[in-house]
């Protein structure tokens, strides 16, 4: 699973100031700017050039579906990049991240007190620092469990040990992720 990868993915493209180009003509004169040749986008979308050209020209209007979502996508990850990275450097150095998360923390805590798991819907603004961890592993390809703990210990530290003010052994798990979605 990649939740933690999926959601920074999604919130990466929440921030857009215009939408990327809606008709495949449109779309397909966009990649060809990125990818400068057609045989590159095919390669890209798995197609042939002659469908890349045919859809380039308007000979061809409809695509089949998948083909359809993967040119949308192909799109999307090159819209606007330095919209995107100015607002992930943002996020890591003054605004923080929001976490909106349904999921299972599990807790290692004192003698006495409970340690069963259970589900909670959480909403937690988490701070730059732990924006910048997230940003930083995802560029250093980390795995979406390495991501899982760092968004663990910022719930942790923000959510349920309030800052510092309480619970200062409690150890947070974050398991079983209903859904999980970010936005800086």
């Amino acid at each position: 699973m990649t939740d933690i990868h999926d959601a920074l993915h999604r919130a990466d493209q929440e921030v857009f100031t215009r939408e990327p180009p809606k008709g495949l003509q449109a779309r397909i004169n966009f990649l060809l700017k990125q990818l400068k040749t057609t045989r590159a986008i095919a390669q890209e979308l798995g197609v042939t050039q002659r469908s890349v050209e045919r859809y380039r020209t308007g000979e061809r209007k409809k695509p089949p579906k998948d083909i359809a979502d993967r040119i949308e996508a192909a799109v999307r990850a090159r819209w606007q990049p330095q919209v995107r990275k100015r607002r992930r450097k943002q996020a890591a150095t003054s605004t923080g991240i929001t976490v909106e998360t349904r999921a299972r923390f599990g807790y290692t805590a004192p003698i006495g007190t409970t340690d069963d798991g259970r589900i909670r819907r959480l909403t937690v603004h988490l701070p730059p620092a732990y924006a910048a961890r997230l940003f930083d592993a995802r560029e250093q390809g980390a795995t979406d469990q390495q991501m899982r703990t760092i968004v663990a210990e910022g719930l942790q530290e923000i959510y349920f040990k309030d800052g510092g003010r309480r619970a200062a052994d409690l150890e947070v798990a974050f398991t079983d992720i209903d859904y999980v979605d970010l936005s800086f």
